[in-house]
């Protein structure tokens, strides 16, 4: 089969590889008919994740037709069309028991970190990839809801609804301001309002994103690189800063703009993947009373968004801007990481 595979930090290929087989009892295998790249892809290209050994193949989001089950599979069958969640999940460890499938303990790729596709094990950037503890990991895809919409589910959505806007407590009549406008941010927009939030600010630096946000529900926009991006975001606020500010860039500026405009008692809901160290003004939050989470999507909300998905209370048909085959997959990651230029959000890539 073909899948795409990195050679090292700034390598990458489409290339011939043996096909999957099954390993455990508890695998299947998935014919993939659509994929995307994330933007940790192009961390691993970047030699950000040591992790990520020479001669994996790269990508954990996708969505396809279950070819070959293993001994243990009960409850999928072959021909069943699936979501493929980027966490796995073991199903019956103490964290997984608990819905922190983040942290499964399950012996796969690694014991205790859920992240394993294209990370720790062979990813969905291939013509065909092994899923374990397949019954835990995959979901149906219900008639009515497209490949193009389903492959949001794999990772964004459910990354922008439990750790922004759950992490971050959104409650009824919230302000939210979402920091960082590309797909995981614009993700957490389109489910703040899930939890009832009032406004929802997007604030970035790309006029284009902020623009797009609008469509997914966007109230107010700030373009972060006005002199007083920080004067205007108080304005909507009557001076008070926002119940919940959500970090979804990853740098150090971005997470210091989210402590900024925080009010007294708020929360900070740190989504971005941070590669660099960030300066924690402890000294100056402890008597505002702020709140900060972060962490790695657990994906337990997965069923709950295919049914709003499904119901098409939640656009994810919008985040698809640019559309590749299999065969345009180099194309593909370069229209990706040119995003600015580009207008990219996701690509997605069919078979």
């Amino acid at each position: 089969m073909k899948a795409l595979v990195y050679g090292g930090p700034g390598q990458k290929s489409w290339t011939d590889v043996p096909d999957p087989k099954i390993q455990n009892p508890s695998d299947v295998i998935v014919k993939v008919e659509t994929t995307t790249i994330c933007g940790t892809d192009l961390h691993i290209l970047k030699g950000d994740v040591p992790a990520v050994t020479k001669g994996r193949i790269l990508g954990h989001e996708g969505v396809g037709t279950i070819t070959e089950t293993g001994s243990s599979v009960t409850g999928l069958k072959v021909g069943d069309r699936v979501i493929i969640s980027c966490i796995k999940s073991c199903g019956h460890c103490a964290n997984c028991k608990t819905g922190l499938y983040s942290h499964c303990m399950g012996e796969e790729g690694q014991s205790g970190i859920g992240w394993v596709f294209g990370h720790l094990i062979d990813g969905t950037q291939a013509e065909y990839v092994r899923v374990p503890y397949a019954e835990n990991s995959l979901h149906l895809l219900p008639e009515g809801v497209s490949d193009e919409q389903a492959v949001m589910l794999s990772d964004i959505l459910p990354t922008g609804f439990e750790i922004g806007v759950q992490y971050g407590r959104v409650k009824p009549g919230d302000t939210v301001a979402v920091v960082g406008a590309g797909p995981v941010g614009l993700a957490a927009i389109a489910t703040a309002g899930l939890y009832g939030a009032a406004t929802i600010i997007a604030i970035d630096l790309d006029a284009n994103r902020l623009e797009k946000s609008r469509e997914f529900g966007a109230t107010d926009v700030v373009l972060s690189g006005d002199a007083d991006w920080k004067d205007q975001v108080m304005v909507l606020t009557d001076g008070q800063g926002v119940d919940v500010a959500i970090e979804a860039v990853g740098i150090p500026a971005t997470f210091s703009m989210c402590t900024d405009i925080v009010r007294p008692g708020g929360n900070v809901a740190n989504v971005g993947v941070h590669g660099k160290s960030v300066e924690l003004h402890v000294e100056d939050l402890w008597i505002r009373n702020i709140n900060i989470s972060m962490g790695l999507v657990n994906a337990n909300t997965t069923p709950m968004l295919l049914k709003l998905v499904a119901q098409d209370k939640v656009p994810a048909d919008k985040f698809a801007t640019h559309h590749f085959n299999f065969d345009q997959f180099m194309d593909a990651y370069d229209t990706f990481a040119r995003a600015a230029e580009t207008k990219a959000l996701k690509v997605v890539i069919t078979a």
